[in-house]
């Protein structure tokens, strides 16, 4: 006789446990699932799973007397939003194995749940991990193996793990092994039941041990499976078709259950409708969860979509330090090495504020002296330390230009790619050797791969990286290899569950926000990657980064801690402490810009005490600015790199100067010409344009002289010469316009011989004799 049904005299179902016992073991786990059940990023108390926390975690799956499967997941991950659906349904497909199998989530992107995820290893997202009963600590998890991410191989998953259990086996769990023509004969005696189902299938099936599983809940019915292999019950029962099943009643009496064919759910409809078989009432014992908190969700910020935030960009660098490479229990080798090359590069390249660029360097020069680092040690490197007051770190993500309009949405991918974004600019920029190969894009493949939670998200780029990272030969080339590779995310990305509704992945820059950048070739929209390159230079400056909702830290004496540069390692570069000083005489200056949330503007004063953090304050950038220079006013809402929402407009006027840009041919450019992407999400918003310029009281003319006008902002003053000839063109094609300069260079040409024919005519006759002189 097996193992596990020598002690279940001891191994009978639920239903046949005492009541007592039944209705403690199922209150207690009803009692752990809702404690401050609160929403957690993809899932909600409504899902029928346990909502798990850092504080909550251990105390739920460890010394339990159920199975438990957990997901480890980050909200911002794509594949995770994928994911989820599949794990709402599982859980909902198997409810009824409760107590015996429990499913839960905890959200490794909160900050107060990243301790709990490091110490469970978790290194990537999704990640599941299967705890038998009475497990005592993280390294008692289980990776769940799933192929394919569907219901079926996720059920037949848990039911391996549940049978490799051993002596830890679930208490409410009834036997799942093959059963015996020997039990058969005194089962009965054993057992308080009225049905007995034996369903009869092949050993790789697992229908009967789901079924099992089902009835779980159930009380007066037992479910056991019979293998093809048994031939004494196979012979007993003259089973010939497989899967069948028989139901046996403790009168002795037998019939076959009039199902046929491998279905679950048919199985358990029937014997669930059986004449005094009812679910336990220990199972409709219900505890009523404790009100959820009242939580203020976050204000929407106003911001302008031409503009980079500061917030975002520190957001970035935090996440990657604080969370991304905090996951890891050790560190060292090519791990170690993609950090430090990851901080050198932060170090040379991301012009942020002092207060941030000292941490840094004091970060990398620490890091420079160590071979390997546990993860104790690189969180009290990480900390905030009061002996450096001028050198601190946001210890919480601030989105900005990268919120989205759930939580779950754009936030920490949206800002790594911005970041990334402008470390390439800004190596162009500062490099004077223009044929060096970019460090940037490795040091990027590098964290990627080492660091990134979604790893499905990081084998992709890895993918795209060996196609044709290689083939990058100077910095400008590496602006252009990331732009394109972003526009092929995108597109792969746009329309699934990772696509905030709001702000929809399109191919980018926009046509609204870079003119010159697209281009029709032969009826074929493409890239002009000349203006691409000049775009980016200009929108990843240094001079169009915005301290918009910073919260600004403070030192002992009040002072704004990056106003001072702490003897870091290393120097400022030259002239950036005159551009800040810059910057903070800017901040100063008594009238102040600010935005409304109809998108206008109003000027107020404010005193030197509430000056800096100002939520709603126009700041100008922080780099390369000084007295004379004025932040530049963008008035247009733009989107940025996930965010552009598309509609489609009326506008003639405004639609006929978009199409004849549209149309505008370069042959001498051809060559830096590149097919699109994707062209579904490139639609003009004419109406937008055209209702805001109204809103201002701008007369037809008016619109048409600030259409002008916007147009020679983004592509310069040659572009604005050709939205005249274009204007002065309208309804002629090129061949038409060719023809009348032809033909007026051939009637010019006439009439200069004419002219000079009778003139020369005039002279002859002059000099003839005989002529009448005056």
């Amino acid at each position: 006789m097996p193992r596990r049904l020598s002690r279940a005299r001891p191994g009978l179902p639920l239903p046949l446990l005492s009541p007592p016992a039944r209705l403690a073991s199922v209150a207690a786990l009803l009692l752990l699932v809702v404690p401050g059940a609160r929403s957690q990023g993809l899932y909600s108390p409504d899902d029928p799973l346990a909502l798990l926390r850092g504080d909550t975690l251990e105390r739920t799956i460890f010394n339990s007397s159920s199975a438990w499967v957990v997901e480890f997941y980050a909200s911002w991950c794509g594949h995770c939003m994928q994911f989820a659906p599949v794990w709402k349904e599982l859980a909902n497909d198997i409810k009824d194995w409760r107590p015996a199998v429990m499913l839960g989530v905890i959200d490794c992107a909160d900050t107060t749940n990243q301790k709990i995820c490091s110490e469970f290893k978790i290194t990537g997202y999704p990640t599941l991990k299967f705890f038998k009963p009475f497990s005592k600590k993280p390294d008692d998890g289980i990776r769940l193996l799933h192929h394919g991410d569907g219901i079926r191989s996720l059920r037949e998953s848990i039911i391996s793990n549940v049978e490799r259990s051993g002596d830890a086996w679930p208490p409410a769990c009834p036997p799942l092994e093959a059963f015996s023509a020997a039990e058969l004969h005194s089962f009965f005696q054993a057992n308080s039941v009225t049905y007995l189902a034996l369903i009869f299938e092949n050993e790789d099936s697992f229908l009967g041990r789901e079924v099992t599983l089902d009835m779980v809940q159930f009380d007066n019915i037992a479910v056991r499976r019979v293998l093809q292999s048994n031939d004494e019950l196979v012979k007993t029962f003259n089973v010939t078709t497989f899967p069948s099943g028989f139901l046996l009643f403790s009168n002795g009496s037998c019939d076959p259950i009039p199902v046929h064919g491998d279905s679950r759910a048919l199985y358990t409809s029937f014997l669930r409708r059986l004449p005094s078989v009812v679910r336990g009432s220990s199972f409709n014992h219900t505890v009523q969860p404790p009100p959820e908190p009242m939580t203020t969700p976050a204000p929407w910020k106003t911001i302008d979509r031409k503009k980079l935030y500061m917030a975002d960009l520190e957001s970035a660098v935090m996440y990657t330090l604080r969370v991304e490479t905090a996951r890891f229990l050790y560190l060292d080798k090519e791990r170690l090495s993609a950090l430090k090359r990851f901080v050198a590069v932060l170090v040379k390249y991301f012009p942020g504020r002092l207060v941030v660029m000292n941490y840094l360097r004091n970060l990398d020069h620490w890091l420079k002296r160590k071979t390997n680092v546990t993860q104790s040690e690189w969180e009290e490197a990480l900390r905030n330390k009061k002996e450096r007051p001028y050198a601190q770190l946001p210890e919480t993500p601030n989105w900005v230009g990268c919120q989205g309009s759930k939580p779950e949405y754009r936030g920490f991918p949206c800002s790594l790619w911005t970041l990334f974004h402008l470390l390439t600019v800004q190596e162009a920029i500062q490099n004077t050797r223009f044929y060096a190969p970019s460090e940037v894009l490795p040091t990027m493949r590098g964290y990627i791969h080492y660091y990134f939670g979604c790893r499905e998200c990081a084998d992709h780029f890895e993918g795209m990286a060996a196609e044709s990272m290689h083939r990058v030969r100077n910095k400008d080339g590496a602006i252009l290899w990331l732009w394109s590779r972003h526009n092929r995310v995108n597109a792969r990305l746009s329309g699934t569950k990772s696509d905030d509704p709001r702000f929809p992945k399109i191919q980018w820059p926009p046509q609204i926000l870079c003119w010159p950048c697209q281009l029709i070739i032969n009826g074929k929209r493409m890239w002009d990657e000349r203006a691409v390159l000049e775009f980016f230079k200009s929108h990843f400056s240094r001079r169009n980064i915005y301290l918009d909702y910073m919260n600004f830290e403070r030192g002992r004496h009040g002072r704004d801690v990056e106003e001072h540069d702490v003897g870091a390692e290393g120097n400022l570069e030259e002239g950036q402490g005159e551009d800040v000083r810059g910057a903070e005489e800017e901040f100063g200056g008594d009238a102040k810009r600010t935005e409304t949330p109809e998108g206008g503007r109003e000027e107020r004063k404010r005193s030197g005490s509430d000056r800096l953090g100002a939520s709603e304050q126009h700041k100008p950038s922080i780099i390369k600015i000084g007295k004379s220079v004025k932040a530049k006013e963008l008035e247009d809402d733009i989107v940025d790199l996930d965010s552009f929402s598309e509609q489609h407009y009326k506008s003639k006027a405004l639609k006929a100067a978009a199409q004849a840009n549209d149309g505008h041919r370069r042959s001498r450019r051809d060559t830096g010409l590149v097919p699109m992407e994707d062209e579904s999400h490139l639609s003009f918003d004419y109406d937008m344009v055209w209702e805001r310029l109204k809103h201002k009281g701008l007369g037809a003319q008016q619109i048409m002289d600030a259409v002008e006008e916007g147009v020679s902002r983004e592509g310069g003053t040659a572009l604005r010469r050709s939205q005249w000839l274009r204007l002065l063109g309208v309804g002629f094609s090129r061949l038409d316009v060719s023809l009348c300069i032809v033909l007026y260079l051939l009637s010019s040409m006439c009439l200069l011989g004419m002219y000079t024919f009778f003139r020369m005519r005039m002279r002859s006759r002059k000099g003839r004799p005989g002529f009448p002189l005056a």
